[in-house]
């Protein structure tokens, strides 16, 4: 874990998201790169052609946004955490995409807006698109971690082949922090697998891997997604893991549809992987 991109728009959203950047470039002395896009009037190509700005006036407002930015990084990262900081022209979706790959970031950290339902965490416009196009993992944190800690996470699969990329990049992330992972597959009334091959099915996608300490577990409930919630509110998960196939959001995270019908308590922060 060497770079990791925050886009801030100096929202609450925004400052959730520093504060667990600085908590993993602590841990892993990462650099963290701070981006705060600055999305044009549609046709504009520079401040200066816009006939909403003047020159003097471009510069001013630029001035002032790289004080905000300063006092933003100030305010979140302390001296001894590596930060680096771009302003730039762009829409947010192509400026964190272009920025993610600029710096070969190994991570991106990114608030959410959404209240407290699932899918507005995944669906919302920017973050959603992010989440399903990115090739660089993503955190996605919708409240503010004063306790954060990643002793505990869950990584939720179908456990088929097309997910071990996504997976190794979690077993990194997992990695560097000596965490516990839990190996979740949940059974469904549609979808139902015995215990006993759906073990294997795990045993099998993991053999290959050198895993810190683990378990394997097979949940059962009515939906996926109120599966993968309510094993991570037993168990105290610290962090969910997910891989999405890019193609609507984590509505192709498994073989069946995943629902958006879940519970609006708070939830922890996700980590996904677009394979």
């Amino acid at each position: 874990m060497n770079k990791i991109l925050v886009p801030i728009d100096f929202s609450k959203p925004s400052e959730y998201a520093a504060k667990m950047a600085a908590k993993i470039a602590k841990k892993t002395s990462a650099t963290v790169y701070l981006v705060h896009l600055i999305e044009l009037p549609s046709g504009v190509v520079d401040m200066a052609s816009s006939s909403n700005f003047s020159i003097p006036e471009s510069m001013l407002y630029l001035r002032k946004t790289r004080e905000k930015v300063l006092k933003f990084k100030k305010s979140f990262f302390s001296e001894d955490i590596s930060v680096e900081y771009f302003i730039k022209l762009n829409t947010p979706f192509e400026g964190i995409k272009k920025y993610a790959e600029k710096i070969d970031a190994d991570l991106i950290i990114m608030g959410s807006k959404g209240h407290s339902e699932f899918e507005e965490i995944m669906i919302g416009s920017n973050t959603e698109k992010i989440v399903r196009t990115s090739n660089t993992p993503v955190i996605v944190v919708k409240s503010d971690s004063k306790k954060f800690k990643l002793n505990n996470l869950v990584f939720a699969s179908n456990f088929k082949k097309e997910n071990k990329e996504g997976f190794r990049k979690f077993l990194d992330f997992a990695t560097a922090f000596n965490s516990k992972i839990h190996l979740l597959k949940i059974n469904t009334p549609s979808q139902f697998e015995s215990t006993f091959n759906a073990k294997q099915k795990v045993k099998d996608f993991v053999k290959d891997y050198k895993l810190p300490k683990h378990s394997i577990n097979i949940y059962s409930d009515t939906s996926v997604e109120k599966g993968i919630l309510n094993f991570s509110k037993e168990k105290k998960i610290d962090l969910i893991a997910l891989s999405t196939h890019g193609r609507s959001g984590i509505s192709h995270l498994f073989t069946g549809s995943v629902t958006k019908n879940l519970s609006k308590k708070a939830l922890k922060p996700m980590f996904t992987i677009k394979v």
